[in-house]
């Protein structure tokens, strides 16, 4: 896949060593050079040099901050924000104190450099990701008897559907099955970001700013770049502080307003301010936004709408708005069955490609090692400076697929042992199952965070809870089989994502995918230790965590739980013609991606097609897009094809400056919008609460709260 958005630089022979790219940018304006040739003096260290011990000492500092922070979030709204650019900065500030320090003594012996910076980012990333993975806020706390309590559960009390928390079980299950995501796509590496070009905004926008934090001196357009990064990052900022005033309650502030009327918010149809969403959409190519666009509109402007209209026929009316049982059921599987149609369509492609390479090229030389992970690509006959110089490095360290392959197959039976001992409802084939499909899944995850930074690792749980739930049944602890087998799932699908992001953001500043995959394994451990101890201190210091009420309700854990208790039902207990509607959008997103195949001439090429017939193909939406706000709704959607409007009306007013700024505005968007996370969850842990609710209401209830506030004076 191309992304037909983004634009690259000039092109030059792929064997020139040294190149100036020119563009001229408007009067007075010096000549742009690729950021890779700024770089080009500077040494880059080998992948061992690149893990240092410093790095690894900030990295745990800041995991454990970081995990505090997921926690936090976890207990409250259940919305994690992305922490890689927060990684960043703070990795940044730290090694940088240290070594300056350092320099000063005369005891400084290696250089702070943008690869070292990359392997914390990494790290710490990788550990707190731990913190949502490990379903603290989810399925694990859906386990507790704090929480049966609370469900509609006839058998709440039944000890085999409730495992209370504790430390050693916690850290056992977690060492289990939070590395084996780590394996599953690396041999597919080359394939999601030399060949896909895959964006991963938010590993996109760590890159750019961790490579102006290292800009050398004397690169003038390098410094009017990070001057438009460090702008619109204090611009970004600044606006995510003015928004927290008006927070003081449930949909209060600006991210509530009703842009396009009360009845489109109703509909998740509402710009909601977001400067990060806006950088996103100015990152993204024009085609995701659109798709994004397109499924909204289908979904929360068609679907949903005539579906509620169905409410008694097609499921009770008398359903809570959360129960898969009604309107939130169609929502979650019809876009899980789009997405797995696209993903699956695009993996087999992808293997079949392989697999067909693979040996022709064992034929010739007898290697080992997948090409499509680690060769160079043969269809690309002349590249910018800057992706050669990346591919070269990107491709330069292998990780043989051997070693991924093996090391999945053997975490996997050592999972598939150990694991009934810690749930003994969770059968040792239930969880040979869920390995057996977790690669394309994880596949689908990585695709479409890659695409639109989303990722929906919960989404892909949530299937296992009802297929293993099913399988288990009610009667021999199907609830706990469910929320666990929940926990395999979306660990494998997040740390796949999460390391497929980073080896962007690696790609981006030369760091090698070999200390990328070294400080994913490394921030992984520390997490599955650092995140469970953070999570007992929170049971223990506040008293009714999980109680809606409290500072701490965990919303999502009975969400879970519920959920799990009609998962052991099977899907028979979806609503009216849910499956059906699940099957036709399945081959749907089938048939959208052969037609762009066929068009394209890259599946087809012995069918004739006329060549306006080609150009055609890169205006077909793409499914994988289209699925997420099916689920998550439009509001996002919006803000990003807010981005992409910005950016279109630019390069037509300018497109030289937009090639060398946009990227850079974008990023600060992004950046300040992530760097005020710190600062926002530091209020709410000392419990510093917004002073003013902005809520709009409808005239009709004004005039009721008027009315209402009379009566009381």
């Amino acid at each position: 896949m191309e992304n037909q958005g983004v634009k690259k630089s000039d092109q030059v022979p792929p064997n020139k060593e040294v190149s100036t790219v020119e563009s001229k940018m408007g009067k007075g304006e010096e000549e742009i050079l690729s950021t890779e040739m700024i770089f080009e003096d500077k040494k880059v260290p080998t992948w061992q040099e690149q893990l240092t011990i410093r790095a690894f000492v900030v990295s745990f500092m800041l995991s454990i901050l970081f995990n505090v922070i997921v926690m936090k979030f976890n207990l409250t709204t259940g919305i994690i924000p992305s922490l890689n650019v927060s990684a960043g900065l703070l990795g940044f500030f730290f090694t940088k104190t240290w070594t300056k320090f350092l320099e000063k003594s005369n005891l400084l012996k290696e250089p702070f450099t943008r690869q070292e910076n990359t392997v914390i980012q990494t790290c710490v990333v990788a550990s707190s990701g731990i913190a949502f993975s490990g379903g603290f806020g989810n399925y694990l706390f859906g386990m507790t008897e704090d929480i049966a309590k609370q469900a509609a559960d006839a058998n709440a009390n039944d000890p085999q559907n409730i495992k209370n928390p504790s430390l050693r079980w916690m850290i056992s299950f977690l060492l289990l099955v939070s590395f084996l995501g780590l394996f599953t796509l690396v041999p597919l590496r080359k394939v999601m970001i030399v060949d896909y070009k895959l964006i991963y905004p938010s590993g996109t926008a760590t890159a750019q700013l961790i490579n102006s934090f290292h800009t050398p001196e004397g690169a003038k357009l390098a410094k009017k770049q990070v001057k438009a990064l460090g702008k619109f990052m204090s611009f970004s900022f600044l606006w995510g502080f003015f928004q927290w005033f008006f927070t003081a309650g449930n949909e209060c502030g600006f991210g509530s307003f009703p842009t396009f009327g009360l009845k489109a918010y109703d509909n998740r149809f509402y710009f909601d301010f977001s400067a990060s969403y806006v950088g996103i959409g100015m990152i993204c190519p024009y085609i995701v936004n659109v798709s994004l666009l397109i499924g909204s509109i289908l979904s929360w402007g068609i679907m949903w709408p005539l579906i509620a209209n169905r409410k008694g026929d097609w499921y009770r009316a008398d359903l809570p708005s959360t129960s898969f049982r009604g309107l939130q059921g169609y929502r979650i599987f019809i876009a899980i069955a789009l997405i797995l149609g696209d993903g699956l369509y695009n993996f087999l492609k992808v293997m079949s490609k392989s697999i067909s390479t693979f040996l022709q090229q064992h034929r010739k030389n007898g290697s080992g090692i997948i090409p499509i992970a680690n060769s160079p690509s043969p269809a690309i006959s002349a590249v910018s400076y800057d992706d050669q110089r990346r591919t070269e490095f990107f491709l330069k360290d292998q990780i043989p697929t051997q070693i991924a392959v093996g090391g999945y197959a053997a975490l996997a039976a050592i999972s598939i042992t150990t694991l009934p001992h810690i749930f003994p409802q969770l059968r040792w084939y239930y969880i040979l199952v869920v390995y057996i499909f977790a690669p394309v899944l994880a596949f689908c995850n990585a695709y479409g965070c890659g695409l639109t930074d989303w990722s929906l690792g919960s989404t892909y749980g949530k299937l296992a809870i009802f297929t293993i739930g099913a399988w288990a049944g009610a009667s021999h602890g199907g609830v706990l089989a469910g929320l666990a087998a929940c926990g395999v799932m979306l660990s494998i699908t997040c740390t796949a994502s999460d390391l497929m992001q980073d080896f962007k953001t690696g790609y981006l500043t030369l760091a090698s995918p070999r200390s990328m995959f070294v400080s994913q394994v490394i921030g992984t451990a520390m997490g599955c230790v650092i995140a469970p101890c953070v999570f007992t201190l929170f049971y223990k210091a506040f008293d009714k965590i999980g109680t809606p009420g409290t500072a701490y309700p965990a919303p999502y854990a009975l969400i879970y739980r519920n959920m799990s208790i009609l998962g052991v039902e099977g899907f028979s207990a979806l609503p009216k013609n849910c499956l059906t509607l699940c099957y036709i959008f399945f081959i749907g997103a089938v048939v959208i991606n052969l037609i762009r195949d066929i068009l394209g001439k890259k599946v087809a090429t012995n069918i004739p097609i006329p060549r306006s017939m080609t150009k055609v193909a890169k205006f077909i939406p793409h499914p994988m897009a289209m699925a997420i706000p099916f689920y998550i709704g439009s509001y996002f959607v919006i803000d990003m094809c807010v981005g992409s409007l910005i950016l279109f009306a630019w390069e037509k007013i300018n497109k030289n400056k937009a090639d060398a700024y946009a990227r850079a505005v974008a990023s600060g968007l992004i950046c300040g919008d992530g760097v005020w996370t710190l600062p926002q969850s530091v209020l709410a842990l000392a419990n510093v609460k917004p002073p003013i609710c902005m809520k709009f209401l409808s005239r009709g209830v004004n005039a009721k709260v008027d009315n209402f506030l009379l009566t009381l004076s």
